[in-house]
């Protein structure tokens, strides 16, 4: 048997197992309506339609925050099911139920009750949690109990019910951070118009003369928009066949008894009635349909009824009953049905004008309320929503719900404005720029090194009118950036939760945090997935200032690990947790620091899942941080008059190494390459390649750099060998896991480790050298070993600090250690248990 709505097979032994509710009942499954947050259209391989159960082979949707994916055509028929991420004032509730998807999933899936395989390639099947991840059949599915604790990940996420965020009218993406213009990068460059014309992938026109193809409308709205879906029914059908035809297209399984076709031609278009223009010619021609001349389209009408049951939900979620169903005729407005409903749901005390009944109609991109007026007669309210789509009809709710006074509160964090003013300079600069209204908008943080404000906003409209035009508003030649960020409720984390912040640099190492942004949404809390081009890593930090535990995991190239490090330890003061440990996800070219803390060379396509399992088993471990000190004593070159102020003192924090000379002078021309073709710089392998082109370049150089520079290491000068690069370094990796220090036991200095407070100083006498040292032949020249480094340059020498090149003026350099030392984590050796 095949579903004629939903194109289900079923073996008809098998029929009477089946439990797999059909798409046209979807929408009244739905405990909380929530919508799905659609990126751009892509192509995604072996995945199916949630609503034709078709494969996807054109350009489809999916949600970037459940596992839905949907045809183009069939997105207006997927209903808002989306997962609870946070609380929004409507139905809001502390338990969390299982949150079930169907299919997609993957090969090795196996269901959790009868730990059989439960996953398929070749159609829809298996059920999967989106929040814990358990994995069931359709069949076994049920016997799971209801409430969701959330799985493996559990201390990790950051609980939906502690999340607040007001958001009536900014979009999804706007609500989860999610850039839309990073998505569309890599899928092929087709233009996909949203809009398909119904299903006519699905609907050949028909070559077989005994076939007919017809256009179907549902109501007024899908002939505004010209959004018909094709039918094809036989010439000699009757009447009651083609109704039915035109429903199931439409995903409704109502009865064909009452509904009917209506031909239109395009000049009753023009007025509204079309009702009652055709009635008349529709009662005398019931045989066939197509005796005459064949009508382009038919609308899909309602008859008109006296009466009707509808369903009432409390929106209150502690009732212990769905909905209640009750009967309305063509008398009954909003108020007698209130009458009538309290007394259903035990609140039969309480006064009428504590409440109201809202219409909800639960769309897949947007659920749009609206509360229906006290003396608005039901029945007209109903054949209103008819007229105009008939699928909206089946997509609409009725909710009963208490007046309560609505709190409006949106944070936006707007940055990018210039450091180190008062508060009062910067709502001065927000009233010249953005001409914000004092009396709902305020200030409610500053944070003047970053030169970013949070705003606290409680008026929807202004919210969305400041978001809007921060985005073209540039201050002292600098773009402000918006981000709407969540509010966190820290008295609701349970005790062991210690959620984790995540960061990703979707731009580095070839494109893969795309991926990751992805996954870690849909792994975790989509609010603690913060993406580092979209406002840096301030707003993710802020949102997270009051939670008393939490950690952080960087997903990026140690150049992202050290802008992350460098921002917490500004704003260290303004978090309840002062010292999260870091974790890291290694993305970039070298990733040195990856390597130490066992977190590997690179990444390369591992399971998401388990690289968090291993964040959670990870160990804490400690890491100097020194302060670089560029004091340049000659005023940069050309000054005119050669009269000109030497350039401010520079400081530079740094994890990894510091490198003067040769290694720095590589560093710089790669930069510049990548500057001029970023495009070709998306994969390790290519970066490596420039790398080793840039060096061969510079094999004949001589070696004179001691001649140009001092050190002083602890007060004492030290004499230097004949060398061309001289480099400090804090961790044992360098240049992509390379051992300058080398491993041999020396008296005169300590094995280095990261939290020794030392800094190891070492010369290489040119690129063959350098060479030698990545190929693990030879180790650098030990120099020194101290906590307080001066040098002196005498002439322009190339310095790079953790693979960040530039070109130094003659003068001081003063390296010393930075305040406190950072909680980093390293992955712990044992294997995870299987």
């Amino acid at each position: 048997f095949i579903s004629a709505v939903c194109n289900f097979m079923s073996h008809e032994k098998c029929l009477k197992n089946v439990k797999i509710p059909c798409s046209c009942i979807a929408p009244s499954l739905v405990r909380v309506p929530v919508a799905h947050c659609f990126g751009p259209p892509g192509h995604y391989k072996r995945k199916f339609c949630t609503v034709c159960r078709k494969s996807l082979e054109s350009p489809a949707f999916r949600c970037e925050v459940c596992e839905l994916h949907v045809h183009t055509d069939c997105i207006l028929f997927a209903c808002s099911d989306c997962r609870q991420c946070h609380q929004d004032g409507h139905q809001d509730h502390d338990t969390y139920h299982h949150h079930w998807r169907e299919g997609n999933l993957s090969s090795s899936a196996r269901c959790e009750i009868c730990k059989k395989t439960c996953s398929s390639s070749e159609v829809l099947s298996g059920m999967r949690c989106e929040w814990c991840g358990i994995l069931a059949h359709s069949a076994c599915y049920i016997i799971v109990t209801p409430e969701c604790t959330f799985g493996r990940l559990r201390n990790m996420i950051l609980p939906p019910t502690c999340v607040q965020l007001f958001s009536r009218n900014f979009s999804k993406l706007h609500c989860f951070r999610i850039s839309e213009n990073l998505q569309t990068e890599s899928d092929e460059d087709d233009d996909v118009d949203g809009s398909t014309q119904g299903s006519a992938k699905d609907v050949q026109i028909s070559t077989d003369s005994s076939k007919q193809t017809l256009k179907i409308f549902d109501g007024n709205d899908a002939v505004k928009r010209n959004q018909f879906r094709l039918i094809s029914v036989p010439r000699i059908a009757k009447n009651e066949e083609v109704v039915e035809a035109a429903l199931r297209t439409y995903y409704i399984n109502d009865d064909q008894q009452e509904y009917e076709l209506q031909t239109f031609t395009q000049q009753t278009l023009l007025s509204d009635d079309v009702i009652n223009r055709n009635s008349a010619a529709e009662d005398s021609n019931l045989g066939s349909v197509f005796r005459e001349s064949i009508p382009e389209a038919w609308i899909i009408r309602a008859k008109p009824k006296d009466e009707e049951v509808i369903r009432i939900y409390p929106a209150w979620l502690k009732v212990g009953m769905a909905y209640v169903s009750l009967r309305v005729n063509k008398d009954s407005t909003t108020q007698t049905v209130i009458k009538e409903v309290l007394p259903l749901l035990g609140r039969q005390t309480e006064c009428l004008q504590n409440f109201k009944l809202v219409e909800v109609l639960m769309g897949s991109k947007q659920v749009q309320r609206m509360v229906l007026d006290n003396q608005e007669l039901i029945l007209n309210r109903l054949k209103d929503i008819r007229k105009t789509s008939i699928r909206q009809m089946n997509q609409t709710r009725f909710y009963i719900v208490e007046n309560s006074k609505s709190i409006v509160r949106v944070n936006l964090f707007v940055g990018g404005l210039p450091p180190q003013l008062s508060p009062e300079e910067y709502t001065n600069i927000l009233k010249e720029e953005l001409a914000i209204k004092s009396n709902v908008v305020s200030v409610s943080h500053v944070y003047q090194a970053q030169g970013a404000v949070v705003l606290e906003i409680s008026c929807f409209s202004e919210a969305e009118r400041i978001y809007m035009l921060v985005k073209d508003t540039t201050v002292n030649d600098k773009p402000l950036n918006a981000v709407v960020i969540p509010e966190v409720t820290a008295s609701k984390i349970p005790q062991n939760c210690c959620p984790l912040l995540v960061f990703v640099n979707p731009k580095s190492g070839g494109l893969k945090g795309r991926d990751l942004l992805y996954s870690f949404r849909k792994l975790l809390n989509p609010h603690q997935v913060f993406e580092l081009t979209n406002g840096g890593p301030l707003p993710g930090f802020h949102t997270f200032s009051k939670i008393p535990s939490f950690r952080v995991l960087v997903c990026g190239g140690d150049g992202t690990v050290g802008w992350v490090l460098g921002a917490l330890e500004e704003i260290r003061h303004k978090l309840v947790c002062s010292e999260p440990s870091v974790a890291i996800l290694p993305l970039g070219t070298g990733n040195d620091l990856g390597r130490v803390l066992r977190w590997g060379a690179g990444y390369s396509g591992e399971d998401p899942y388990s690289i968090l399992v291993s964040v959670d088993e990870a160990d804490d471990v400690l890491m100097d941080r020194w302060t670089i000190l560029l004091d340049a004593e000659e005023p940069a070159e050309g000054a005119e008059n050669g009269i000109a102020e030497p350039e401010p003192p520079k400081i530079v924090q740094m994890n990894n190494y510091c490198g003067l000379g040769i290694d720095a002078e590589l560093s710089l021309d790669f930069h510049h390459a990548r500057e001029e073709e970023p495009g070709k710089f998306n994969s390790r392998f290519h970066n490596k390649g420039v790398y080793v082109k840039v060096g061969l370049q510079k094999i004949s150089h001589t070696r004179n750099l001691h001649k140009d520079i001092k050190l002083q290491v602890d007060q004492h000068e030290v004499e230097l060998p004949s060398i061309e690069g001289l480099i400090f370094i804090n961790i044992p990796s360098w240049g992509s896991g390379a051992d300058l220090w080398g491993s041999e036991s020396d008296n005169r200095f300590e094995k280095p480790r990261i939290d020794d407070g030392l800094l190891e100083v070492v010369g290489v006498t040119g690129v063959v050298h350098m060479g030698q040292v990545q190929g693990g032949f030879r180790s650098g020249i030990r120099i020194a070993q101290g906590s307080y480094f001066r040098v002196t340059l005498l002439k322009p020498i190339p310095v790079q600090v953790d693979g960040e090149p530039w070109i130094q003026a003659p003068g001081q350099i003063i390296i010393s250690a930075a305040g406190p030392k950072v909680h980093m984590l390293k992955k712990s050796k044992q294997k995870q248990k299987k």
